[in-house]
């Protein structure tokens, strides 16, 4: 066992959201079966996660590799206390959930006006109108609802995000009764002062998570940054797996084994087991038949 060596400013506790399931899983190249979705699934729990982003409820003809959203929610064993959200884009996604008896959903919103039309088909503004009537029936069904904002740094085709739009955007989020707010980053471009500097133009980091790829090599970076501020939710994907089938510069998630590698490093509880999630991630690998891009995954699967 390391002996951590801790840093000023960081939280005693960290929530890993593993996100490995949907946001990983919908940019495979490959159909992965339903049974291995739900193995993954029950590995993930195994491994100590509190809270496993499950799949999504996007048209089948957009996401392929999610179209059995309904058969694995199915299959999946529920744990006691353990939290199963799913992606859900519109009232139809959310009959779909409700039908299922889900009990978390999260909603994904655009911080720019291109990603918004190419991802939503809406302008900045009018995304709005579609999350409203799916927020408000959710909460009314007893159903919790967090909110992703894509782009939060900058897009492809605008370049730099100007700050105040994202927390226009991320603030009326809030204000329709989402519990958190996922800040992504969604092609990563982001570096540690830009996260500083984005999360402390909200006035508080209490109802904020952040959501790094490692395109550029700063996600770990990045997460370091985040938790100085006071974020203490972290969505990762284990294996560091997935992107957006939107952005083709979105390359894979932060990982999960190389989040939990340094924040054990640092003293910072997170209640996973590392080994258990090399051990998934080496699995995961054979049955997409590439190597993990998780450089913890990388080296301690040779041992």
């Amino acid at each position: 066992m390391r002996r951590p060596y801790g840093l000023e400013g960081l939280p005693h506790q960290v929530t890993v959201y593993e996100v490995g399931p949907r946001d990983g899983l919908q940019n495979e190249a490959a159909v992965v079966p339903v049974e291995a979705k739900a193995e993954f699934v029950a590995r993930l729990a195994g491994a100590g996660h509190k809270v496993i982003e499950t799949t999504s409820f996007v048209h089948p003809k957009w996401v392929p590799q999610l179209a059995d959203a309904e058969e694995l929610l199915t299959r999946v064993e529920r744990r006691p206390g353990v939290r199963y959200p799913v992606l859900v884009p519109n009232e139809r996604g959310l009959d779909r959930a409700l039908a299922l008896e889900v009990d978390e959903i999260a909603v994904f919103a655009s911080a720019t006006e291109t990603f918004a039309a190419k991802n939503l088909n809406r302008s900045l503004e009018s995304q709005f109108d579609m999350f409203e009537p799916v927020v408000a029936r959710a909460l009314a069904a007893g159903v919790r609802v967090r909110a992703y904002v894509s782009m939060c740094f900058a897009d492809p085709w605008e370049g730099p995000t100007p700050i105040p739009q994202v927390v226009e955007v991320g603030e009326r989020l809030l204000g329709l009764g989402c519990y958190e707010l996922s800040l992504g980053d969604t092609i990563g471009v982001a570096t540690p002062g830009h996260v500083t500097a984005l999360i402390e133009a909200f006035g508080s980091p209490d109802r904020l998570a952040v959501h790094f790829h490692d395109t550029y090599g700063q996600a770990l970076g990045n997460t370091l940054a985040a938790l100085r501020t006071g974020v203490t939710t972290v969505d990762a994907s284990t294996g560091g797996i997935g992107g957006c089938p939107y952005a083709e510069s979105a390359t894979g998630n932060l990982a999960t084994e190389d989040l939990v590698w340094m924040l054990d490093g640092l003293g910072v509880e997170t209640g996973l087991d590392l080994g258990k999630l090399v051990e998934t991630s080496t699995w995961l690998a054979r049955l997409l038949g590439r190597p993990s891009p998780s450089r913890v995954v990388q080296a301690l699967s040779k041992g």
